[in-house]
């Protein structure tokens, strides 16, 4: 068997600062169960504005969504922000990183939140939501996607320190478009997902090839925020401008 490596000392500060941001901006902690309340049985199943390509989206159940949104975008911003890295990146590349991973962490925010009991994901740690009732209310297919990511990643038993260390590899992609410091942002990318795999050697996973499947999550993300990104507009098509909150707007209007 050869050697895994732990966490190097220097590895060990950088997982506490990350873990420790993600902590202080994930809505609930571990109290979301406690806390959550479901959204009622009624909203979302009924579709009503129709959608170019024959879905509907439930304006009831959109307008609740859009409630959560803000205060859902504005914890990845300060997430992000609390990370010295990011921090350290030009104002461009910051917003071109915030917008590109924004949809993935909140994604993952929920997935990790699944519950096999009720059928539900939790989304920003308090609206408990079943896969019809996000489907209608505006995320379609991406539901679908993000129900099965939650229910497949509730095997890995992941960790807050786990779920933080894929959210800063999630942020610190080098191929967003429009990039200045690609390499700077490629070697971030790689200090964090050393330290993340030096991490899972320490959890000892009873799982084989619990790290290789961890990373296939990643990309599970990526087709999520991609497959947002172009729910987006037809969304923008088919609720009326005012139901949309100005944040959610500014980070998914190209």
């Amino acid at each position: 068997l050869q050697h895994r490596p732990n966490p190097s000392a220097e590895e060990w500060e950088l997982i506490h600062v990350v873990t420790e941001a993600h902590r202080s901006t994930n809505a609930q902690g571990s109290h979301w169960k406690q806390k959550r309340k479901f959204l009622p049985e009624d909203i979302g199943q009924s579709p009503m504005a129709s959608m170019p390509d024959g879905d509907k989206v439930d304006l009831e159940a959109f307008s609740e969504f859009t409630k959560i949104i803000t205060p859902a975008i504005t914890r990845v911003v300060d997430f992000a922000k609390k990370l010295p890295m990011f921090s350290e990146l030009p104002c461009e590349d910051q917003i071109i990183l915030l917008k590109g991973c924004c949809m993935e962490i909140m994604s993952l925010r929920a997935a990790v939140r699944y519950d096999p009991e009720s059928e539900t994901l939790t989304l920003s740690g308090e609206m408990a939501v079943k896969r019809e009732q996000l489907k209608n209310g505006g995320l379609g297919v991406v539901s679908d996607a993000i129900f099965d990511l939650g229910k497949s990643l509730s095997a890995f038993n992941l960790d807050d320190t786990e779920v933080a260390l894929l959210q800063a590899v999630l942020l610190m992609s080098s191929d967003r478009t429009g990039l200045i410091c690609v390499e700077k942002i490629e070697k971030c990318q790689e200090t964090y997902l050393l330290a993340f795999e030096h991490y899972i050697n320490y959890r000892k996973h009873n799982i084989p090839h619990f790290w290789p499947k961890l990373l296939m999550k990643v990309t599970d993300l990526r087709m999520i925020g991609a497959c947002h990104a172009s729910r987006f507009l037809h969304m923008k098509v088919e609720c009326p401008t005012e139901l949309f909150p100005p944040l959610f707007l500014e980070v998914f209007e190209d």
